[in-house]
């Protein structure tokens, strides 16, 4: 029953972000780990400053464990030469992936220029900080109670033996399972369906990548507890 606290997909809503870490210092578990489900970057207006904020977080000691997410690796390969295809880099850069507006909050333009420029401006602008920060964050972390990840994991499958692309990427195949897993998984990923408890899962992607509040949440065992200005609602 040890407390832990999870943040849904943030996808570049910095002011999002500091209004549920808000709530987290005002409840009576503050102090306890902060799991944040990955997707840091893309559709938002400051994706930037919400990687800034982690890195912060992390170099003052708080427990914040930030995992990876889909579009964080997509922005992580994007500024490696050899990482996203030309093709891959071109749909990560669309209004649906949102990968402009990550590169904006850089200061890189991207309206109807070549792509090998915008690559090249995206590796200068971007901190190396920040470059390194995307290539070390961890696929998902695990508690005695709890498997927290960006996307689920795969049935039946061991967690030593998951697929990385499972763990950032699987929908219906975890979605569609009521199975249990084990232990409780905490996910995010599907903004259409969060948040949502299914018994064997919780997730807690809410949608703030398309402009509704970003989720956070108190975890006891498999208890869910959403957070508000008004304090705790359990997730049923």
């Amino acid at each position: 029953m040890d407390p832990i606290f999870a943040i849904g997909d943030i996808h570049g809503q910095r002011a999002e972000m500091e209004r549920v870490l808000g709530l987290i210092a005002r409840d009576p578990e503050a102090g306890a780990p902060v799991v944040f489900l990955g997707d840091y970057v893309d559709r938002g207006p400051d994706s930037r400053g919400v990687l800034q904020v982690l890195i912060d977080g992390q170099a003052a000691g708080r427990p914040w464990i930030a995992l990876a997410g889909n579009h964080d690796i997509y922005f992580r390969d994007f500024l490696d030469p050899e990482g996203l295809s030309w093709a891959d880099a071109r749909r990560w850069l669309s209004d649906s992936v949102g990968g402009k507006d990550t590169l904006a909050s850089y200061g890189v333009a991207t309206h109807g220029r070549p792509l090998a420029d915008i690559r090249a401006d995206a590796r200068a602008a971007v901190p190396q900080a920040h470059r390194s920060f995307l290539a070390g964050l961890p696929l998902l972390h695990e508690t005695a109670a709890q498997i927290f990840v960006h996307a689920g994991v795969r049935p039946d499958v061991p967690v030593a033996e998951q697929e990385p692309d499972d763990l950032v990427h699987i929908r219906a195949a975890f979605l569609d399972d009521r199975r249990d897993h084990g232990r409780f998984v905490v996910h995010g990923h599907t903004s259409a369906e969060g948040p949502v408890h299914r018994g064997n899962r919780a997730n807690l992607d809410g949608g703030a990548g398309r402009g509704a509040p970003l989720c956070a949440a108190l975890i006891l065992n498999r208890d869910v507890f959403l957070l508000r200005e008004g304090g705790r609602t359990p997730l049923i």
